[in-house]
C-alpha cells in the first residue's frame, strides 16, 4: 500500500522533496511560496473575468463592446477553455523543454503582459491580450500543481490537505480579484480595471523569484533544451496563431465566436480521447498504471460534467447578478461582479475544515473514495441550480430578487467544489505514472477547458435576456449535475478496485 502510494505520487520524482525540517506549521515552506504565486495569479485572472462578459455586452457609447449575449459568452467560454486546453501544451513544455519552474516563470510574464494589452485601450488588440493570457495560464497553472506535489513524496491524506490549503490560495486571489477590479473598473473606468490585474501579477513573479529557493533543488538553473527539432512544435503553433490573428486584424477572415466554441469543444473532447488511448495503448504502462488511467478517465468526463454548471458563474450568473438582481445597499449599487466573489468566501471560510475533515477519516480509515467525493461534488453543483429555479420564478412575477438568492446558491456548490476541485488536482497526481506528470496535469485542466466551453456554451444558448427561459434553464443545470452525480455513485466500486491501493 505504502509502495503504491509512493508511486502514484511519482511526480514528486521529477524535483527533490523539500528537505523534512523546512517546515512551517506542518507543511513545507515552499508551500508558501507556491500558494502566494497562484493567490496573484487567479487575483489576476478571476479579476478580469469578473469584468469580462460585461465589458463585452456593454455599449460601445459606454465604453464596451457593444457585442450581444451569445457572442459575448460564447468568447467568455472559449477564452477560458482555451486557457485549460493549453495546460496539456504547457505541461509538455515543462516536461520535454524548459522545467516547471521556468514555465512558471514564462507563464507569469504572458499573463502580466495580456493584461498589460487588455489596459491599453486599443480594440484592436483586446483579442491578442486574451491570447496571451490564455498561453500564460497554460504554462503556469499544470505546473505550480506538479510542484506543489513534489512536496508530498508521502502521497496520502497529507498531500490532499496540502492541496486544499493552496486550494485556499486559488480562492483568496479569487476572492480580491473580483472585488477590486469591479470596483476599480466602475470608479476609473474599464481599461484601468484591465490595468490592475497585470500590476497584481507583477506582484506574484517577484515573489516566486525571490522565494524559490525553498522548493528545494533549483530546475532554474538547469539548461534549457536546445534542439531545434524538440521546439517544431511550439514554433508551429506562435506561427499559427500569428497568421490567425494578422489575418483577423486586417479583415480577411470573419470569426464566430459561438462557431468557434462548439468546434472547440470537439476538439477538445477528441484531444482527451487521443491522449487517453495513448497512454492506454501506447505509452508502455504497467497493468497497474493502465488500470488507473481509466480512472483518471471518469474523473475527467465527472470533472467536465461539473465545471460545465459551476462556471456559469462568470456568464449567466453574473448576467443575472446584473439585470435581476437587487443589488444597492444603503443607497450603493454593488458592481455585480462582485459577485463572483461570494464563491470564495466559502472557500476560504470551508477549506480548513475540508481539510481537517479529509485527515480526519484518513487517520481513521474512514476516508471517502475520490469517485465518492466526485459523486457528492456534482450533485450540490447540481443541488445550487435549484436554488437558482426558484430566484427565476420570483422574476418572472416582475421583481428583482435579493442577493441572498446567489448567496445561497453559491453556498451549495461551493460545497460541492471542495469535494471535487482539490480532490482532482490532488489524485491526478498520485494515480499518474512518473513519466508523464506534468501532462497529466495539463490533461485534468483539459477537463476544466472543456467544462468551460460548455459552460459559455450553455449560457450563450439560454437567452438569458428573455425571463421566460431562465427557469427552464436552471432546472436543466440541476438534471444536469444531479444525473452526473447518479453514474459516478454506480461505478464507485469498479473505479476503486482500478485505483489499485491509491488513496
Amino acid at each position: 500500500m505504502i509502495e503504491d502510494r509512493a508511486a502514484a505520487s511519482s511526480s514528486a520524482a521529477a524535483t527533490p522533496a523539500v528537505p523534512p525540517d523546512a517546515t512551517l506549521f506542518g507543511h513545507p515552506r515552499g508551500l508558501t511560496t507556491l500558494f502566494l504565486t497562484e493567490m496573484w495569479e487567479r487575483f489576476s485572472h478571476y479579476g478580469m473575468r469578473a469584468i469580462l462578459v460585461l465589458f463585452m455586452v456593454t455599449a460601445a457609447a459606454q465604453g464596451g463592446l457593444g457585442i450581444g449575449d451569445r457572442a459575448a459568452n460564447s468568447i467568455y467560454g472559449l477564452f477560458v477553455a482555451t486557457s485549460y486546453l493549453l495546460s496539456l501544451f504547457g505541461g509538455w513544455i515543462a516536461d520535454r523543454l524548459i522545467g516547471a519552474r521556468r514555465a512558471v516563470v514564462c507563464g507569469g510574464v504572458l499573463i502580466m503582459g495580456g493584461s498589460a494589452l487588455l489596459a491599453s485601450g486599443m480594440l484592436q488588440i483586446f483579442f491578442l491580450g486574451l491570447t496571451a493570457i490564455a498561453f500564460g495560464v497554460g504554462l503556469l497553472k499544470p505546473n505550480i500543481s506538479v510542484l506543489v506535489a513534489t512536496l508530498y513524496p508521502e502521497g496520502g491524506s497529507r498531500r490532499d490537505a496540502g492541496f486544499s490549503l493552496f486550494y485556499m490560495g486559488i480562492n483568496v486571489g479569487a476572492l480580491l480579484g473580483p472585488i477590486l477590479v469591479s470596483l476599480c473598473a466602475a470608479r476609473f473606468g474599464w481599461h484601468a480595471g484591465f490595468a490592475l490585474p497585470a500590476l497584481g501579477m507583477l506582484f506574484g513573479l517577484a515573489q516566486f523569484l525571490a522565494t524559490r529557493r525553498h522548493l528545494g533543488r533549483d530546475d532554474l538553473s538547469t539548461p534549457v533544451n536546445t534542439d531545434v527539432r524538440a521546439w517544431r512544435p511550439v514554433i508551429a503553433v506562435a506561427a499559427a496563431v500569428l497568421l490567425l490573428a494578422a489575418l483577423a486584424l486586417s479583415g480577411r477572415i470573419a470569426l464566430d465566436p459561438a462557431s468557434m466554441a462548439l468546434a472547440s469543444s470537439w476538439l477538445i473532447a477528441l484531444l482527451a480521447a487521443a491522449y487517453f488511448a495513448y497512454l492506454l495503448f501506447f505509452a508502455g504502462l504497467t497493468r497497474i498504471e493502465r488500470s488507473r488511467v481509466y480512472v483518471m478517465l471518469a474523473l475527467f468526463v465527472a470533472a467536465t460534467v461539473y465545471y460545465a454548471g459551476q462556471e456559469q458563474t462568470g456568464t449567466s450568473l453574473t448576467l443575472f447578478a446584473e439585470r435581476y438582481t437587487d443589488r444597492r445597499i444603503l443607497g450603493w449599487q454593488i458592481p455585480a461582479g462582485m459577485f463572483q466573489s461570494i464563491s470564495s468566501v466559502y472557500i476560504l471560510l470551508l477549506a480548513p475544515l475540508f481539510s481537517a475533515l479529509w485527515i480526519h477519516l484518513g487517520r481513521r480509515g474512514r476516508d471517502l473514495s475520490v469517485p465518492l467525493k466526485f459523486a457528492v461534488g456534482l450533485t450540490l453543483m447540481g443541488a445550487g441550480f435549484l436554488v437558482m429555479y426558484e430566484a427565476s420564478t420570483y422574476v418572472l412575477g416582475g421583481q428583482k430578487v435579493l442577493p441572498t438568492w446567489l448567496i445561497a446558491c453559491y453556498f451549495v456548490q461551493m460545497c460541492g467544489d471542495l469535494c471535487l476541485g482539490p480532490v482532482g488536482l490532488s489524485s491526478m497526481t498520485k494515480l499518474a505514472s512518473p513519466r508523464f506528470a506534468g501532462q497529466v496535469m495539463g490533461v485534468w485542466f483539459l477537463s476544466l477547458a472543456l467544462g468551460n466551453n460548455l459552460a459559455g456554451l450553455f449560457a450563450a444558448g439560454s437567452e438569458a435576456t428573455t425571463l421566460a427561459s431562465l427557469p427552464g434553464y436552471f432546472l436543466r443545470m440541476f438534471g444536469w449535475g444531479a444525473a452526473g452525480g447518479l453514474v459516478l455513485l454506480v461505478l464507485t466500486p469498479l473505479l476503486k478496485r482500478w485505483m489499485a491501493g491509491v488513496r
